[in-house]
C-alpha cells in the first residue's frame, strides 16, 4: 500500500489541497513537510502523539520532516480553541521547552543531514521589520476573509485583542519563509488549523506566482488527537519524570472500547491488514487490543524494556496479594507526619491523585478512594506513619493505583 492511501486507511486525512499532487509527492517520498509545535510546557503530551506518528510514517517513506517549534509565534499566542489570551513566555522558558522537545522527539524521527530538521520561527519573526510586513504581507490579506475563519469567529463575543488577530499572519509567513528557505513544499495541522494554514498557502502564491509549488493538508487532530489532547493534557506526558511509564500505560490501556481500534489504527505501526483482521473484535477480545495498544505505543515512547514493566505492572494489579515495584510511588516525608498520621484528604494530594482538597473530598464521597483493599467512607481517614513504612495501597476510582509510603 503506498504512503498516502496509507494515511487514508488509517482515518488520518481530514481536507488536502491538490490531492493528486500530495499524493505524488508523498508518495513518491519528495514532500518537504513542516508540522509545528507550540513550546508552551516543556514536554510533548499525547494530544501531540498523532503529529509525532505522521512525521515517523512520512520519513520512514523517504519524506523530509520540519519540525516548527513557535518561539516566535509563542509571543503572541495562537487564538483557536481559547477563550482568553495566552501568557507570554520569556525567551529563556521558550528555549528550554524546545530543547526537552526535541530530546522526547528523537524517539520518532531522526535529525541530521538530509534527515528531519527542527527550526525556531523566533530566528525570523523577532527580525521582522514591522513596517515591511504591513507592505509586501499585510497587503496579501483580506481582514474580511480573516474574520470569517472559525479561528476568530469564536473569539469575537468574548474580545479579540489585535496581538492574536496577527497569529494567521505569523503562521502563514513560517510556511512562506520555509518554502523559500528549506524547499518546505507541504505543511500538516489539526483540522482546527485550516484557515491558517490555507493562509500560508495563500500567501506563497501571492508572492511567488500561482504555480508555486506549495500544499496544505489537515488531520483529524481536532476531533481525535486533540480529543486526547484535552482529556491528557496537564496530566499525560511524555516526559518519565512528569508521567511514569507505567501510567502512560495504563492511560492507554483503560481506553474505551470504541476508541481502542481507532487509536491502534491511527498511532500504532502494526500493519493495516493486521488492524483490519481486529474490527470484528468484541467483549474480551476489546480487552487484548487494549494491551496491544498500551503496549506499542508505550514501547514507542520509553523503550521496550520500560513497556514489559509497565505491562507486568499492569497485570500484578488484578493479581490479588502482589505488590509492583513499578506502581507510581509517593514517599511522604517526615515533616507531612508531625504527629504520627496523615488524614486522607492529605494525602490524596500529596500523591498527586487529585488537585485540590476539595476535589478529594468528593471523590471520597462518593465512594472513590480504596486504600488496602478497603473503601474508604469517612473524609477524617486517617493513615498512621507505621502503616505508611509498610507502604500503602491506593486505588482511585476503579483503575488508577498509586502507593505512598515513609521512612
Amino acid at each position: 500500500m503506498k504512503m498516502y492511501d496509507e494515511l487514508v486507511a488509517r482515518g488520518l486525512i481530514a481536507q488536502v489541497t491538490d490531492e493528486t499532487e500530495i499524493r505524488e509527492l508523498i508518495n513518491s517520498g519528495r514532500a518537504t513537510f513542516y508540522i509545528g509545535f507550540d513550546p508552551t510546557a516543556d514536554s510533548l503530551h499525547v494530544g501531540h502523539f498523532m503529529a509525532l506518528c505522521l512525521m515517523k510514517r512520512l520519513q520512514m517513506a523517504g519524506n523530509k520532516p520540519v519540525v516548527l517549534v513557535g518561539g516566535g509565534t509563542g509571543y503572541v499566542g495562537d487564538p483557536s480553541g481559547r477563550t482568553e489570551l495566552r501568557s507570554q513566555m520569556s525567551p529563556e522558558t521558550i528555549q528550554h521547552n524546545c530543547d526537552c522537545f526535541k530530546k522526547q522527539m528523537e524517539r520518532f524521527i531522526e535529525f541530521g543531514e538530509d534527515k528531519a530538521i527542527m527550526v525556531n520561527n523566533a530566528d525570523w519573526l523577532l527580525k521582522l521589520n514591522y513596517m515591511e510586513l504591513l507592505r509586501d504581507v499585510g497587503a496579501c490579506f483580506s481582514v474580511n476573509n480573516m474574520l470569517r475563519a472559525e479561528c476568530y469567529k469564536q473569539r469575537m463575543e468574548k474580545g479579540l485583542s489585535f496581538l492574536e488577530f496577527n497569529y494567521m499572519i505569523m503562521q502563514s509567513y513560517d510556511f512562506y519563509h520555509l518554502y523559500q528557505n528549506y524547499g518546505c513544499n507541504m505543511q500538516f495541522g489539526g483540522d482546527d488549523q485550516w484557515s491558517n494554514m490555507l493562509g500560508g498557502t495563500e500567501l506563497i502564491r501571492r508572492k511567488l506566482g500561482k504555480d508555486a509549488y506549495a500544499m496544505t493538508i489537515t488531520l483529524l487532530m481536532n476531533s481525535e488527537g486533540n480529543k486526547m489532547g484535552k482529556t491528557a493534557k496537564g496530566a499525560v506526558w511524555l516526559d518519565p519524570n512528569k508521567t511514569s511509564p507505567f501510567t502512560f500505560y495504563q492511560y492507554w490501556r483503560n481506553v474505551s472500547d470504541a476508541d481502542v481500534l481507532k487509536c491502534i489504527r491511527m498511532l500504532t505501526f502494526l500493519p493495516v491488514e493486521e488492524i483490519e483482521a481486529m474490527d470484528k473484535w468484541e467483549g474480551s477480545e476489546l480487552n487484548v487490543a487494549k494491551e496491544i495498544l498500551a503496549y506499542e505505543l508505550t514501547q514507542l515512547v520509553h523503550g521496550e524494556e520500560e513497556a514489559q514493566k509497565a505491562k507486568a505492572a499492569s497485570h500484578a494489579l488484578f493479581a490479588e496479594g502482589i505488590e509492583d515495584s513499578n506502581m507510581p510511588t509517593t514517599e511522604i516525608a517526615a515533616a507531612q507526619l508531625p504527629t504520627g498520621v496523615i488524614g486522607i484528604v492529605d494525602l490524596l494530594v500529596a500523591c498527586g491523585l487529585t488537585a485540590s482538597k476539595s476535589e478529594a473530598r468528593r471523590l471520597i464521597q462518593q465512594g472513590g478512594v480504596v486504600v488496602n483493599d478497603s473503601k474508604i467512607e469517612s473524609v477524617d481517614y486517617t493513615i498512621t506513619t507505621d502503616q505508611l513504612k509498610n507502604s500503602v495501597k491506593i486505588r482511585k476510582g476503579k483503575k488508577t493505583y498509586h502507593k505512598a509510603f515513609s521512612r
